[in-house]
């Protein structure tokens, strides 16, 4: 099923409300990493919106997301600077391979990529962690990712997950909205956060048995589904009216 395309002014100004939360929560990396949206049906078909090469994540407004076609083609760029490739090849792969996809957001965090380096990846530790037991893609460390041909195998990689590890890398989440891609993102980061220190505090570990931690990812998932289902997602909602209130620019 195909993500839904909303208006112009309101998906815009979702994705730069995510940039802005990035940078509020401190999850940025430079004018590197990326958060991309499908853009709307006016602004052209099978295009997604990404923010401008060169700009930080608290720079980003709605007005000067840059509107990129599949193909690399740029649509309207107010801003003027294009975009970064190794982000286009990465949001480009998720928005062509997964047409349920609204949103695609990927971080470079300390955390993030310590445990991107962990062999195990995310441990079922905490119920934070729970959300993403069994439910975390990886894909394997190729360089930088300037080789469009690396696109395929992200894809393969994903499959039908919301959430992936890139080893050695960084983070990846999806989402049928902005919203459902940060909260996923922000949970993971949490995640990772929590079990870099859990691990670091040489503590005897305590993980979640298999068959709850089953059963909590379960009902974590049921839960994003009524949400879907419903329309209204109020995580989201707090998160954007935390955005407009701290950085009302991020609209113009």
């Amino acid at each position: 099923m195909d993500a839904p395309h909303r208006t112009q002014a309101q998906e815009r100004i979702d994705l730069a409300a995510a940039y802005r939360l990035v940078a509020h929560f401190g999850l940025d990396d430079s004018i590197f990493t990326h958060i991309s949206a499908r853009a709307p049906a006016d602004e052209g078909d099978h295009a997604f919106l990404i923010n401008p090469f060169g700009l930080r994540f608290d720079e980003v407004t709605a007005e000067n997301l840059v509107t990129v076609a599949l193909d690399g083609t740029i649509l309207r760029d107010t801003y003027g600077a294009g975009i970064n490739q190794a982000g286009f090849t990465i949001h480009s792969a998720v928005h062509a391979g997964r047409p349920d996809v609204d949103c695609v957001a990927h971080t470079h965090t300390v955390a993030g990529v310590a445990v991107a380096t962990m062999k195990d990846g995310i441990l079922p530790l905490n119920q934070w962690s729970l959300q993403f037991h069994n439910r975390v893609a990886t894909h394997a460390y190729e360089g930088l990712a300037l080789d469009l041909a690396e696109r395929e195998r992200l894809v393969a990689d994903l499959g039908e997950h919301t959430a992936m590890i890139l080893k050695n890398h960084g983070l990846l989440t999806c989402g049928a909205s902005v919203g459902e891609a940060f909260t996923t993102m922000y949970n993971m980061e949490r995640a990772c956060r929590a079990q870099v220190a859990i691990l670091s505090s040489g503590a005897e570990i305590e993980p979640v048995a298999g068959q709850i931690a089953e059963h909590t990812a379960r009902q974590i998932e049921k839960g994003r589904a009524r949400r879907r289902d419903s329309g209204a997602d109020p995580e989201w909602a707090a998160y954007l009216r935390l955005a407009l209130k701290h950085y009302p620019d991020l609209a113009g």
